[in-house]
């Protein structure tokens, strides 16, 4: 039986599934509706492939679910990036039309195509650890608006607003001490105590949500909190986004995962090399904060670093960009010592 690839566009409310051979051939379709049984639906489908293999666009994000189900059942699953499918039909002259069939058979081919594609993984301690640092971030995010907001109507009730960071707190009684003079007044004094809630309540979810990431980190094992400026969410977002350090060969690569590699932009006898804006921004931002924190603490490595370059003539921003480059080594290393360590435990339990 010959070997296929079954590409799967993936919707909130049904997949579409196209199944080719080796030679891109079509050899089937499917649209499944998005219910508890659409993997027993595409597997009882594809049965008549044995030596089949999944592609599925997202399967980390809105194909996450079906990826799970598909790995559950013992099948062997890709992951492809969207722009990879998408580079597939802008190039493929044979069928300029964009619907759903003709996108998964784009992430079937971009599969066949792509040697680079990495497999789909079954859900494991860093996906606790990328769920509750997204919370994180989610909060943080929606606390940083009702802060804007609650800033822009104390400006209209004082002058120059709270001139220091707000807290609830604060906001509370700078609000107590106003009297409205009218009911417009009045009314933003309202809205403004409204939103105090909403900071206070916030507030309230973060200290809580922080508590996660502390427990599911140390519960992980992992050595990255013993990096100076390294706390439990830094690690935390690091760990659940780079989830399989082994993917990366060297540090090289995991520098240009995370953007702290320049980006090189030659051009005939001219070498130039630029700041990298690629890669994955959320583990670039966990390893700009530690670099942060280094830098602030004048008895560090890191600190001691940044001063060095600075006096070998390198802008503050450059010194900046060379210490998390220095860090995302660091943080390698500890991953993939991480790893080995799990992989020893895992062969010889006895040894724990």
């Amino acid at each position: 039986m010959t070997a296929v690839m079954i590409g799967i566009d993936p919707h909130k409310a049904s997949h579409t599934a196209v199944v080719i051979s080796g030679a891109e051939e079509p050899l089937g379709e499917l649209r499944v509706r998005a219910s508890t049984a659409q993997a027993e639906r595409l597997l009882a489908w594809a049965a008549a492939w044995p030596e089949r293999t999944w592609a599925i666009e997202g399967a980390g994000g809105l194909g996450h679910l079906l990826a799970q189900q598909l790995l559950s059942a013992g099948e062997r699953v890709l992951d492809v990036q969207p722009k990879l499918g998408a580079r597939v039909r802008l190039l493929d002259t044979g069928n300029v039309n964009k619907n759903d069939p003709d996108d998964a058979r784009s992430v079937a081919v971009a599969a066949l195509r792509s040697p680079g594609v990495r497999e789909a993984r079954p859900d494991d301690h860093a996906a606790v650890l990328k769920v509750w640092s997204k919370r994180r971030r989610d909060l943080a995010s929606s606390r940083t608006q009702v802060v804007c907001r609650l800033h822009a109507v104390l400006c209209e009730l004082v002058p120059g607003g709270d001139p220091k960071k707000i807290i609830a707190d604060r906001a509370a009684r700078l609000l107590g001490s106003i009297t409205p003079p009218d009911a417009v007044a009045a009314a933003r004094r309202e809205l403004a105590a409204a939103l105090v809630e909403d900071l206070r309540r916030i507030d309230g979810q973060l200290r809580e949500t922080r508590k996660k990431p502390d427990t599911a980190v140390r519960a992980s094992g992992t050595s990255l909190t013993g990096l100076f400026g390294v706390g439990p969410v830094t690690a935390a977002t690091i760990i659940g986004e780079v989830r399989d350090v082994s993917r990366f060969t060297n540090r090289d690569r995991f520098a240009a995962y995370n953007g702290t590699a320049p980006i090189e932009v030659s051009s005939g006898q001219r070498k130039v090399h630029r700041l990298s804006r690629r890669g994955n921004r959320r583990v670039n931002h966990a390893i700009h904060m530690a670099a942060v924190t280094q830098i602030r603490q004048k008895h560090s490595e890191g600190r001691a670093y940044y001063d060095k370059k600075l006096a070998e003539g390198k802008t503050r921003k450059e010194a900046l960009r060379s210490l998390k480059r220095q860090i995302s080594d660091a943080v390698f290393t500890r991953l993939r010592a991480d790893a080995r360590r799990a992989t020893a435990q895992v062969r010889d339990p006895g040894g724990q």
